[in-house]
């Protein structure tokens, strides 16, 4: 709660006169309007950008008038004794004057002439003080220049850090990206880091990634963590309809998340849930996507109760059609409400979260027989699925969270949650290209599955003082289950061409039943401390995280066939130096888990568990931070051990061993120029395989350069016009561990239009995006298990974003 001074009385009318003129004048030198007697206004649409530091909040309103091109004039001791805080970031006039005024019971208020002037707002006094409006927003980090991405990331169970004090590389992708990009999943947003691909296929059910070369999400099961915790995101695929960022931890992070549902260890996907805002927002979107999706998604956000302490977010969006590849129709239907309570030290959540997704005639990635050079791809349009396939994907989850502040020094957490899925598709299994004619051969099926998905955490987080080092102490205990029940029943073979499909007569298969296969449950105690010494020139990160993995499956009478019951203590060690503000040096040691092999029936050793696998990285980094522009350049190396069948006896015998470098660059080049891009060189191989002709090959899907490169302009001489483009590059890459078959390179180029203005006083924004504008034929990317996806077709996307 924020305490005003009473005013002082009223100084001299003639300093007022002198401030209110040079105001005026400042903002005509910038803005000629002012001088002709129409200043700027606050419900301008045009967005700038702001670097300003905290200050005397007097002269930093009159600094930003004259950048806002506004005349505004105020008596000088209405904001005696109150500062301002850093506003740091892209926004329109009135978000910019809104959130310089936060807190100091201020307001601008609108006069006769044009020009404006501070205020009071309508306050309730006792005695000589004034309650200013508590501020409810999430702490979330501030966005960066250019509003594309932020300045900081949730680490796991460290929480909320600045990017130049994480000792990791951390991307984190905004809500305004997400909107200007018409990204519709999480899969659509991640294509603008070049340290992750995505593996999944267009016009298919699953979103699974590659970050820094190895598999996220192929096993699926929630493999995204959601408001840093497993277990609540949906199965197969993440829509952006309730993010309000998308974060990317780049490396193992067994110690920051705990172990992921399916051992990931190239890093970790957060999902920023949406939270109400300080402002009430009604917000409506219509799209279009080619051939003829159709979508609608609204956005409602208010706050109410005394001093708004409790808030709801509500998300919806429906979306039908069909799509621009050839038989394929898609509907899909997100359902998402979020709840808060801000008091002044207890802090609640909960979100509860519905989607569904139905394809007609999904699109399957495709498997190559041995010995069969990858044919060329086939146009992104062309689909070999059989026009009478269909799929049927359902999610729900709920998280409930809260915090509670016991003391200014320590805080109590902990959340509870979970969700479920039940998938259901007939259609073809994976097709396997049989010649380079590409002739196909495929199984038809009726697959069923349904997984349950369990969490809980808590925990505490105490800050205190040792001498001059200051420590940020975190201890974390958390528990998460999963319940896989799954059938197939499978059909006869199914013969195609990539080319040119064959349309095949429905096959009738029954529906198969559902009996539970497996159950899994990770648990673990963590502890971490980041000490803070000289100023915070110099931070070291040391933890400990004791993870328990138990697993069972099950046969079809629901009889145990293994049991699973082992564990691993992984440490996590990050150090940051920052000689300069604008400079930062980091290191870290991070150690990733993965549970080990059960040997298989076919082994000598059948049924012989092993010991989790440890994957390890050691990361040293630069980050540079320069006001308008960020860059981070990192060098990594990570290792991964996997069990093979060597004869007739399975073990640890398999080493994956990824070294690389990424340079990121993110912010504003000048003035109404935006870049987000960057370069992933990639020295993967295989040290270690039980195959010795494998041995020193690279392992599947990993190319040796990926490269991404995004830009957007606002035209000078055309208000609320931008262009927009972009370019997407992936290296060759291997489908089998021989080296022997290998998909070529591929470049995609984007491009697009936003259009920003007023219609009926209403916000409204235009956008428009050619994806693949070139129509380019290409297969996009390689799961670790072989199979590869086709890219993208050239596709139309178009919004329409009005603001009520």
């Amino acid at each position: 709660m924020l305490v005003a001074r009473p005013l002082r009385p009223a100084r001299p009318f003639k300093p007022m006169v002198r401030g209110a003129v040079l105001s005026l004048l400042l903002a005509g030198a910038v803005c000629p309007s002012a001088l002709a007697g129409v200043p700027a206004q606050l419900d301008s649409v045009a967005l700038q950008a702001y670097h300003i530091a905290p200050g005397p909040l007097g002269a930093t309103l009159s600094s930003f008038a004259v950048d806002a091109g506004i005349a505004l004039a105020f008596e000088p001791s209405i904001t005696q004794g109150l500062t301002s805080p850093e506003l740091r970031g892209t926004y329109s006039t009135q978000e910019a004057v809104t959130r310089l005024l936060e807190g100091s019971g201020l307001e601008m208020v609108l006069r006769s002439d044009g020009s404006y002037t501070l205020m009071l707002r309508r306050v309730t006094l006792a005695a000589t003080t004034v309650d200013a409006p508590q501020k409810h927003t999430d702490s979330l980090p501030p966005e960066y220049p250019g509003g594309q991405v932020a300045e900081g990331g949730r680490l796991g169970l460290l929480g909320n850090t600045d990017v130049m004090d994480a000792p990791f590389s951390i991307s984190t992708y905004t809500a305004s990206l997400i909107k200007d990009q018409q990204a519709t999943t999480v899969g659509d947003v991640l294509e603008r880091d070049s340290s992750v691909r995505s593996t999944g296929q267009t016009g298919g059910i699953v979103d699974s990634f590659f970050i820094r070369g190895f598999p996220v999400g192929e096993g699926n099961l929630g493999e995204l963590a959601f408001d840093g915790v497993y277990g609540v995101a949906s199965n197969y695929r993440v829509f952006t309809d309730y993010a309000e960022r998308i974060e990317v931890v780049k490396g193992p992070g067994a110690l920051l998340y705990g172990m992921s549902p399916n051992s990931a260890v190239g890093g970790v996907i957060n999902v920023v849930p949406k939270r109400s805002l300080d402002e009430d927002l009604t917000r409506v979107t219509a799209s279009y996507a080619q051939d003829l999706q159709l979508g609608t998604h609204v956005d409602l956000s208010r706050r109410f109760g005394e001093d708004r302490r409790f808030g709801v977010r509500v998300n919806g969006r429906v979306q039908q059609g069909d799509t621009v590849i050839d038989k394929q129709s898609r509907e899909v239907g997100v359902s998402a409400i979020s709840l808060d309570y801000q008091g002044d030290r207890l802090r609640t959540s909960l979100d509860l979260i519905a989607q569904q997704e139905q394809f007609d005639a999904a699109s399957r990635p495709f498997l190559i027989a041995p010995g069969v050079p990858v044919p060329h791809a086939a146009n992104g349009r062309t689909n070999v699925s059989q026009a009478w396939g269909w799929s049927k994907t359902r999610d729900q989850s709920a998280l409930l969270g809260g915090e509670y502040d016991v003391s200014d020094a320590l805080t109590l957490f902990a959340h509870a949650g979970g969700g479920k899925s039940n998938v259901a598709r007939l259609s073809d299994q994976t097709p396997t290209i049989i010649n380079t004619a590409g002739d196909t051969s495929s199984i038809p099926g009726y697959y069923k599955f349904k997984v349950r998905r369990y969490t809980v955490d808590t925990g505490a987080r105490l800050r205190f003082d040792t001498g001059p080092i200051s420590h940020s102490t975190t201890l974390q205990v958390t528990r998460y289950r999963d319940e896989l029940s799954r059938g197939i029943i499978s059909g006869p073979p199914i013969l195609s061409n990539i080319y040119h499909p064959i349309s095949r007569p429905e096959v009738d298969i029954a529906t198969p039943a559902t009996p539970k296969v497996s159950a899994t449950e990770l648990s673990g105690v963590a502890v971490a401390d980041t000490l803070s010494m000289l100023d915070q020139r110099l931070q070291v990160t040391a933890g400990l995280r004791k993870q328990t993995i138990r697993s069972n499956n099950y046969d079809a009478a629901g009889a145990v066939t293994t049991a699973y019951d082992d564990g691993k203590t992984t440490p996590l060690f990050g150090a940051v130096v920052r000689p300069w503000d604008h400079v930062s040096f980091y290191y870290n040691y991070l150690e990733g888990l993965s549970k080990g092999d059960i040997a298989p029936a076919t082994a000598s050793n059948a049924g012989q568990i092993f010991a989790p696998y440890v994957s390890r990285q050691h990361e040293v980094g630069l980050k540079l931070d320069y006001g308008t522009v960020m860059s981070t350049l990192a060098l990594f190396q990570i290792t991964k051990p996997s069990g093979e069948l060597s004869g007739t006896t399975f073990a640890v015998q398999g080493e994956q061993r990824n070294r690389g470098l990424e340079l990121n660059v993110s912010g504003e080049a000048g003035r109404g120029t935006r870049l987000l891009g960057g370069v992933t060189l990639l020295d993967a191989k295989l040290t270690k395989s039980a195959v010795a002709a494998n041995q020193g090959n690279i392992p599947v899907g990993v190319p040796k350069v990926q490269a991404n490169l995004w830009a957007e302009w606002d035209v000078p001489w055309v208000e609320g016009l931008t262009l927009t483009s972009g370019a997407l590059y992936t290296g060759s890459q291997y489908v089998n561990q021989a080296n022997t078959q290998q998909l070529a390179p591929w470049t995609r180029f984007d491009m697009g239009v936003r259009y920003s203005t007023r219609i009926a006083q209403r916000p409204t924004t235009f956008r428009a995006t050619v994806q693949n504008v070139f129509d380019r034929e290409y297969w996009s990317g390689v799961a670790s298990y072989g199979a590869f996806s086709q890219g993208s077709p050239r596709t139309l996307l178009l919004s329409t974003t009005v603001d009520f």
